[in-house]
């Protein structure tokens, strides 16, 4: 078994301890007068030496220096006496408190008030003298102040120690808010970039593929218009992105985001993409007349229906794709219809799947819902979108 290491701090206090009581008995200097106690002579420097031994262990072992303590203070006053005993004895209680468990020290405190009481009466009423007082006051301040000066350090420090592991946690928690933000951020721009751009060179991709396998200078002219048109605005939609990422200092407006005014310039954008595929192109807009929505909402179901169309020049058969949208009793209804069986002629865009995570966490972040598969329809099958986007009545803005 390895013995606690001693501290730095509690061989200096045993050091000088010695050293200075070894001064004060060289000189015979005691705390009693000649005639009381054991007779003059080394024995003096027992309680002494065993206070010195403890005050190696009074951090690492406190109670057990505690009671071996007291032992030693109380044989000090059975001889002549010297003053480091009972300094060495004070630094031991306040340790004690300092160092020792939480039930040590909320005991000794009161352990040592009840001794100093006790102590205190006990005198005067065999002494019957006022000079007994001094006694109660000798023993307060070698136990009872001791206990409690360690009992305001400890309380002291323990207060500093949860102050200090409140700002780590608060700091941690600071930092975590702070990757989450970095985290939900980068997912937004991610889905704007994917959104604004992936509809144009979908396109591109298609027509340029129709360009390289048709040998009819007619497609191929089309399928150039159709390839610079989407070039065109792809670039004019990446300069708008780039805008709002730049920090432009408060100088200039952002670009304003796109509304479902737009959807009709969407659709006919479609159109034109799609007519080498065999589709055709649909817009039903069945929103209550003058209903105006918010912001997030009319950006939300935009992207839905751009990424929807999207998809559907890269993998629906050829026939009608229909885009509708309803108003709900509490928001807005977004559904996008496509043939789908896989019968589809021509070239295909490939597909990563990023499109609808891209929309389900944009419903998620409305408190929508959000559904994206094939159906069965009037005997026919059909890949469906279908978007439901909340409106709370205190963030409808007045119609016009």
């Amino acid at each position: 078994m390895t013995l606690p290491r001693t501290h730095r701090d509690d061989a200096l206090i045993a050091a000088a301890g010695l050293v200075c009581g070894l001064v004060l008995w060289s000189f015979g200097l005691h705390t009693q007068g000649p005639g009381t106690g054991l007779p003059d002579g080394p024995v003096v420097l027992v309680p002494l030496l065993t206070m010195t031994a403890l005050a190696l262990v009074r951090r690492t072992m406190p109670r057990t220096a505690l009671l071996a303590g007291t032992v030693a203070v109380v044989g000090d006053q059975f001889t002549r006496g010297n003053l480091l005993t009972v300094v060495m004895f004070a630094d031991i209680v306040y340790a004690a408190v300092v160092y020792g468990p939480p039930a040590s020290a909320r005991r000794i405190p009161v352990t040592t008030g009840l001794i100093t009481i006790v102590v205190t009466i006990g005198f005067l009423a065999w002494f019957r003298r006022p000079e007994a007082l001094l006694i109660g006051v000798v023993t307060s301040l070698i136990s009872f102040f001791p206990a409690i000066t360690g009992a305001v350090v400890r309380n002291h420090r323990q207060a500093a120690d949860a102050a200090r592991l409140r700002a780590e946690q608060t700091a941690l928690l600071a930092e975590m808010d702070r990757r989450e933000a970095v985290i939900a951020e980068r997912a937004r721009m991610a889905r704007e970039l994917h959104d604004m751009v992936a509809n144009h060179l979908s396109a591109i991709a298609i027509h340029s593929t129709a360009a390289l396998s048709l040998d009819d200078p007619k497609t191929s002219r089309d399928a150039l218009g159709v390839i610079r048109e989407n070039s065109v605005e792809g670039l004019a939609e990446m300069r708008r992105l780039i805008g709002l990422l730049r920090d432009s200092g408060g100088h200039d407006e952002p670009a304003a985001a796109p509304t479902l005014d737009g959807l009709d310039a969407l659709v006919r954008q479609a159109r034109t993409s799609g007519a080498a595929s065999g589709l055709t192109f649909r817009l039903a807009d069945d929103r209550t007349p003058d209903a105006r929505l918010p912001a997030p909402v009319e950006l939300a179901a935009y992207r839905i229906v751009q990424e929807s169309l999207t998809n559907t020049l890269k993998h629906a058969d050829p026939g009608e794709v229909a885009v509708t949208l309803r108003s709900a009793d509490h928001g807005l209804t977004v559904e996008v219809t496509s043939p789908f069986g896989g019968a589809r002629p021509g070239p295909r865009a490939p597909g990563s799947g990023a499109g609808l995570v891209g929309m389900r966490e944009r419903i998620a972040l409305l408190g929508g819902a959000f559904e994206a598969g094939p159906v069965e329809e009037w005997g026919e099958k059909i890949w469906r979108v279908r978007a439901v986007l909340p409106v709370r009545e205190d963030d409808k803005e007045p119609s016009a």
